[in-house]
């Protein structure tokens, strides 16, 4: 049985996922919502999709059965409580909630809705490149230190210089370079290594207090893992995971593509795989698993939503130790 999707936001990762699930042979795309009805049809029209909605209940009651959702970051709450409250299971970008008081209420709900499953859309924790990281670091004899990079001037930088306040750059849609693209970083790390003891940042404020970018620490208790991030630079920086002798070089830590590991004597070895050509293909076939195989699959999706809890909350200390605060906090 495909799943019947519906989607919420229009732009170039929405189609990469639509994509990614009708590749998967576990989706067929039903209905598209936006809040202008014109770039709904727009989006809806490459896929021979009919049903384009402006009215979220209407959406919800089109008959879907799973919501992907990638509008923005402040918006998420209330679409994803009014999906579980319609018993649609959600799949959300990251970051998925603006604060662990949103996702409190998120689980509540969920617990009235046993059968709605709720994902987080990391889709880099699902590669199969990073499976590989994971299976390096567990045979690693010693994590001395970790140092991750990933920072890509945002398509969206030009409009910011130019006197605008695009939505990824802006507090009042719960954004900035640390929920865009430092959530990567973050989350790689929180798989790797589990919640930090404590956590830093020191972030670089643009003029309408959101950060554009930052460097965050996560101290453990005999190591720290440096990330740096942003949006208004591009770097070319690996990332690496220390240990005495030998190291393991990621050459990006969000899309996964090359790892190597060099050995005690310095000899490299290669260990990442050729990718999907869509990134998105393997999270897609894991989440309407899970969704089909409730029982069996149980375990993983709580690890799962424990994750994208403990992610969401080193978010929040973050911010609170940079003194940004959203609106959505309040």
């Amino acid at each position: 049985m495909a799943y019947k999707l519906g989607i919420i936001g229009t732009n170039w990762i929405t189609k990469q996922f639509v994509q990614a699930a009708h590749e998967s042979g576990q989706y067929v795309l039903k209905a598209v919502y936006s809040r202008h009805e014109d770039t709904g049809k727009q989006f809806a029209q490459p896929f021979n999709v009919d049903d384009v909605y402006t009215d979220l209940e209407a959406f919800y009651n089109s008959g879907i059965n799973v919501v992907y959702i990638a509008s923005p970051n402040s918006v998420h709450f209330e679409q994803v409580k009014a999906a579980i409250s319609h018993d649609i299971h959600v799949i959300v970008e990251k970051t998925a909630f603006s604060n662990p008081t949103e996702y409190a209420a998120i689980l509540e709900l969920l617990h009235d809705h046993p059968n709605v499953r709720l994902f987080e859309a990391a889709r880099h924790i699902q590669q199969a490149n990073f499976k590989v990281i994971e299976q390096q670091v567990a045979q690693m004899e010693k994590i001395a230190g970790a140092t991750f990079v990933y920072e890509k001037y945002s398509s969206r930088f030009d409009d910011y210089l130019a006197g605008n306040e695009p939505n990824v750059l802006s507090r009042r849609f719960s954004a900035g370079a640390l929920t865009d693209l430092g959530v990567y970083p973050i989350y790689a790390a929180i798989k790797l290594f589990g919640a930090p003891k404590q956590s830093h940042y020191f972030a670089t404020p643009l003029r309408n207090g959101a950060d554009g970018r930052g460097i965050a620490i996560l101290r453990y208790d005999d190591f720290d893992v440096t990330i740096e991030f942003g949006k208004g630079s591009n770097s070319h920086l690996p990332s690496e995971i220390l240990g005495r002798r030998d190291t393991l070089v990621i050459g990006d830590i969000a899309e996964v593509l090359d790892v190597t590991y060099y050995d005690d004597e310095g000899a490299a070895h290669q260990l990442s795989q050729e990718p999907l050509a869509n990134p998105m293909t393997t999270e897609a076939v894991k989440f309407a698993d899970m969704m089909t195989n409730p029982v069996d699959t149980a375990e993983d999706y709580q690890e799962l939503l424990a994750l994208s809890k403990t992610v969401n909350q080193v978010l929040f200390d973050l911010r609170q130790d940079a003194g940004i605060v959203f609106p959505a906090d309040k």
